[in-house]
């Protein structure tokens, strides 16, 4: 990360959009359509204003992971409780992340 960005006017940017992929019923992200592979995000964390703040936590905190991409990390991590999501960037010009839970075993350190 540059010593230089400014995490404060960053998190102010950054926003959450979700993922259909993280989804199993039909939301602000849209129709689910979730992958095999992928974890199903909990329907509290539907609140999309909610995993925003989240996300602007991460960042302004500097829990984040390289590479970044313009101007915004790839990833971000924020802890509620027991859990760890993860957050990625969706779109690179905007600022926007999707975001799931993961497993204790890929927590990264520090988070």
């Amino acid at each position: 990360m540059d010593p230089e960005v400014d995490l404060d006017s960053l998190a102010e940017r950054v926003t959450y959009v979700g993922s259909v992929e993280h989804k199993d019923t039909p939301g602000f992200a849209g129709h689910p359509r979730p992958r095999t592979d992928a974890s199903i995000c909990p329907r509290p964390i539907w609140d999309r204003k909610t995993a925003s703040d989240w996300v602007k936590s991460a960042v302004r905190d500097g829990i984040t992971g390289a590479p970044w991409e313009g101007e915004f990390p790839r990833y971000v991590w924020y802890r509620d409780g027991d859990t760890v999501y993860e957050g990625r960037l969706v779109n690179r010009v905007t600022g926007e992340y999707k975001g799931y839970p993961l497993d204790q075993s890929e927590w990264p350190d520090g988070v």
